[in-house]
């Protein structure tokens, strides 16, 4: 009887995965995404074994509105990065069911012909709801594809225009693709995204469409100059694209691998890799010390308590969160 894959040791997934086995990489890649416990920890001994052979690809983050052409774009910028010599793998974020925590799980349909290439590895996920679409296993994921030997990765996510900050924390270069003529009403949401946004293209400049991209590529041009300089020393760029006929796909290229070149000669490309990491632990930190909290004993009924008092009258929410936590801290396990 054939043991289940959860229940494999270690050395099990790591040479599966050395040895550029997909399935086994798609196995740890449950098991980090997974939210049973003894899963989670098999997936660390995994990834603690692994971490010297990681941190050797490029990863470019991919967001943009519904519709945008996000999924063409990246099938047919993919083919280009292939052609370049590069393993890529693509992880494709879809939009979770709030109610269900179902996903769509689409995108490997969607890039159907990306997908049949050998040294394409491509990987729909859940988001389960995270803000800006990037699983909390996002960033292990990428190194277990770093360490089956993928050297260009891309994560593209939902694009609501929520936090895309969560992309910027675990890619080196954030890719915004917009559509010319989208209306006023994605302002607000085009300024916040725009202002992390390393370059940003305009899809679908084909056709009768193309004069009307390239006057959008004039105006996003003038916004991106009137934000502040990057910190890379790198000027994001705008320019127009399109799937179908190849316009701009393979300058895309080009001008990532010189931006590659540019951060690495002035060191921002290290420096931003290390920030990141420090960054995630913190983030990590945070998320198990509010877990941790809020599994402790009374802490429930104790936060009950709170909302029945505020809906008596008056309180002071700054003095009783205080007193919680104190309260917390003192009867935490040694």
């Amino acid at each position: 009887m054939n043991t289940p894959f959860h229940k494999q040791e270690p050395d099990f997934f790591i040479q599966g995965i050395l040895n550029g086995d997909v399935a086994s990489l798609s196995r740890a890649i449950t098991l980090v995404e997974s939210q049973n416990e003894d899963h989670q920890a098999l997936a660390q001994q995994i990834l603690e074994r692994l971490l010297p052979r990681t941190g050797r690809s490029f990863r470019l983050g991919i967001t943009g509105v519904p519709g945008v052409g996000k999924s063409t774009f990246i099938e047919s910028f993919g083919k280009v990065v292939m052609d370049k010599g590069h393993k890529l793998a693509v992880l494709a974020v879809d939009p979770s069911s709030a109610k269900s925590k179902g996903s769509i799980l689409g995108d490997k349909t969607r890039m159907e012909a990306l997908s049949t290439q050998k040294g394409v590895y491509i990987r729909p996920s859940p988001s389960s709801g995270v803000l800006g679409g990037v699983t909390r296993g996002s960033f292990e994921t990428i190194l277990l594809c770093e360490a089956a030997g993928y050297d260009f990765i891309i994560v593209e996510t939902v694009g609501v225009g929520q936090s895309e900050l969560a992309v910027s924390k675990i890619t080196d270069f954030f890719l915004l693709l917009m559509l010319s003529g989208a209306g006023d009403e994605l302002q607000g949401i085009k300024r916040g995204i725009m202002e992390m946004a390393d370059a940003l293209m305009i899809t679908k400049a084909d056709g009768s469409n193309l004069n009307k991209a390239k006057t959008a590529r004039a105006e996003y041009a003038h916004a991106m100059h009137l934000l502040q300089e990057p910190e890379s020393g790198w000027p994001a760029y705008t320019e127009v694209c399109s799937s179908v006929t190849g316009l701009g796909i393979s300058e895309m290229y080009e001008r990532l691998m010189n931006y590659k070149q540019f951060v690495n000669a002035n060191g921002y490309f290290l420096k931003k890799r290390t920030e990141q990491q420090y960054d995630l632990f913190v983030n990590a930190f945070e998320e198990q010390l509010k877990q941790s909290f809020y599994a402790m004993p009374g802490i429930q009924e104790k936060m009950a308590a709170i909302k029945d008092q505020s809906f008596a009258g008056p309180i002071q929410p700054f003095t009783l969160a205080k007193k919680l936590l104190a309260d917390f801290l003192k009867n935490r396990p040694v």
